[in-house]
């Protein structure tokens, strides 16, 4: 198997329907295989996956175990030399998953690789982040934004967005899976930190195109959402940073809005 593609999914049975049919309309050069993860969806996505996508490898949770849990679920079942995490409201763009492939197999010292994140009408999304820290909201807080970078060639970055999200299976071997603590939100930006401490790279590949449908599980439920970010930032950052980071974030803005008034 070349490649492995996993998907978790809750309540966006429209969504995942066309993601799915954009990977198998796709014409990927080796041999590739989908594994969906329902997170006890209750709109029907598992049924339509069962009914309507035979060649996809279906796992159904009795509950919402979480997106780390999910996707490394879908990574034990997979067999594939790279596996691509591609979130549910993801649009394969025609060759895309042929260009991360064949970057991928001759890049040796590669961790992880993303592809450009396009929105609906074609308009670019920020598909990579720069690692935050302490530091780099003192000095500049516009680091903690999503940005794309200006070059149409493969570029070395410090994170990706998870929403499309390349690993050797070598790098699972040598890294591990993404941490569990993480219910959802962060385990992208932990995981590029331990790829970058292990010694390896995060590249970012603009001609890789993904129309991506932003937050479409989390919209329904906008403050469940917002408390598992806030719980994965107190992870990632430790709870003491977390609330020097976001005080400081916060005393930033207010400044600024009164130098603006001024």
């Amino acid at each position: 198997m070349d490649l492995s593609i996993v998907i978790v999914s809750f309540n966006t049975k429209k969504i995942l329907k066309s993601c799915l049919n954009s990977i198998f309309q796709n014409k990927f050069k080796g041999k590739l295989e989908a594994i969906v993860i329902d997170n006890n969806s209750l709109d029907g996505s598992s049924l339509m996956v069962e009914k309507e996508f035979k060649e996809v490898t279906l796992i159904r949770n009795k509950e919402n175990v979480g997106f780390a849990k999910a996707v490394n679920q879908g990574i034990k079942k997979s067999k594939g030399e790279f596996v691509l995490l591609l979130n549910s409201d993801i649009i394969v763009k025609e060759n895309s998953l042929n260009l991360l492939f064949d970057f991928a197999k001759d890049k040796n010292d590669l961790g992880v690789l993303g592809g450009r994140l396009l929105n609906k009408e074609g308009s670019i999304q920020g598909s990579c982040y720069h690692l935050p820290n302490l530091w780099r909201t003192i000095i500049n807080s516009e680091g903690f934004l999503k940005y794309a970078p200006q070059s149409q060639e493969p570029t070395q970055v410090e994170v990706v967005v998870g929403a499309v999200f390349l690993i050797p299976r070598k790098i699972i071997k040598e890294v591990g899976l993404l941490d569990e603590r993480y219910f959802i939100y962060f385990e992208d930006l932990d995981y590029c930190r331990r790829i970058k401490n292990s010694g390896f790279k995060v590249f970012y590949l603009p001609k890789a195109e993904f129309i991506h449908f932003h937050g479409a599980s989390g919209k329904a439920i906008p403050q469940k959402t917002h408390q598992w970010l806030v719980e994965s930032s107190k992870i990632y950052n430790g709870t003491f940073n977390y609330y020097l980071i976001t005080s400081i974030l916060w005393i930033k803005q207010k400044w600024q809005r009164f130098l603006i008034k001024k």
